[in-house]
């Protein structure tokens, strides 16, 4: 790209200094200003219009040849660097959706992020952090564009589109995340994505809280109500402000998850697995067995149903999750002891 630009340049300098001694050299003969431009004019684009005078004498004709030589064959440089600059780009372009679409296709267990509005600007961004791998899917050029120069990887198009979705490698994501600010668009891509993979995990953002039903009916997993939550938050604020300043200071330095690790303390999901000591047990007599060192604070199923802060007198069963709430260090003795499968973990960053 540099080399067409600096063709270019070169091109339109030595095209203006040749239209410049042109002129001069015409003037120089006894011609008028205005014939010696209109005379560099036709001879260097070739009009063909003839002489403005008749040229007789053979050193004003060999002038006239190197002007249109000299004009002509600057005019034709400064355009190849043109045509070399745009073909280069597009070139370079085609060669960047390749490599793009070659690293997508690579790609398991990652997150789909559909729309690059300010939730998926967010999302995108808390997902470099984590270092996840996730595509970007958004129809509009300018937001791709954003997400582009940010080095993410992008998908441009409609993501109701199986095509696009497809493209965005469902098949092998683990969860998409639908945030359009349009609850019609997020219930349609809810359909969509699950149709193509029922085992994927969707999150969807809902407008309206009568949209979450209709959400959940077209498959989505988990819903998302930022107005709901945003007015809970300030009802929060209001309530219990002592609170709120110690979860969440006001400089923004501190979050939940470090508040957490600063405390040594860690969520972490348990799968129950076929073999495992507390099987047929029940969560209070899980805690005692293990010298209350952690706390269940919620149960998923095998099914699939979540059970928040489930009663103490629940049973475990094979396939179940158990989210539990304990000390950094004694998660990975817990699991081992009752021959669990650590999942994932939640945790802040200690400093």
């Amino acid at each position: 790209m540099h080399e067409s630009f600096r063709r270019i340049l070169t091109g339109a300098i030595f095209f203006a200094i040749t239209i410049a001694i042109a002129i001069m050299g015409y003037v120089t003969a006894g011609w008028s200003l205005l014939d010696a431009v209109y005379m560099v004019v036709i001879t260097v684009f070739g009009v063909g219009y003839g002489e403005v005078q008749p040229i007789q004498s053979p050193e004003l004709r060999v002038f006239t040849m190197f002007v249109i030589i000299a004009g002509t064959s600057s005019a034709v440089y400064m355009v190849g660097g043109m045509v070399q600059m745009v073909t280069e780009g597009e070139i370079n372009r085609a060669l960047g959706i390749h490599r793009m679409m070659k690293t997508i296709n690579l790609l398991e267990n990652h997150v789909i992020i559909c729309g690059f509005g300010r939730m998926g600007q967010i999302l995108a961004r808390e997902m470099t952090h984590a270092k996840m791998p996730f595509v970007v899917v958004d129809s509009s050029g300018d937001r791709t564009t954003e997400a582009g120069e940010l080095d993410y990887l992008i998908i441009t198009g409609d993501a109701t589109d199986e095509d696009v979705l497809r493209l965005a490698g469902i098949y092998k994501a683990k969860f998409l995340a639908s945030v359009l600010p349009d609850d019609a668009l997020n219930v349609f891509i809810t359909l969509t994505a699950r149709g193509l993979n029922p085992n994927l995990v969707i999150l969807a953002r809902g407008e309206f809280p009568t949209t979450e039903h209709k959400l959940k009916l077209a498959g989505a997993d988990h819903v998302v109500l930022p107005a709901t939550i945003g007015a809970y938050r300030l009802v929060h604020m209001i309530k219990h402000p002592a609170a709120l300043d110690w979860l969440d200071r006001n400089d923004g330095s501190n979050s939940i998850n470090e508040l957490l690790g600063q405390m040594d303390i860690q969520l972490d999901e348990l799968a129950v697995p076929e073999g495992s000591a507390i099987i047929g047990g029940m969560i209070r007599d899980v805690e005692v067995r293990g010298n209350k060192a952690f706390l269940i604070v919620a149960l998923r199923r095998a099914d699939g149903l979540l059970l928040r802060t489930p009663p103490s007198t629940t049973l475990i069963c094979i396939g179940d999750t158990i989210i539990v709430m304990g000390h950094r260090g004694d998660i990975p003795s817990i699991a081992a002891d009752f021959s669990l499968k650590r999942q994932m973990r939640y945790r802040g960053a200690r400093h």
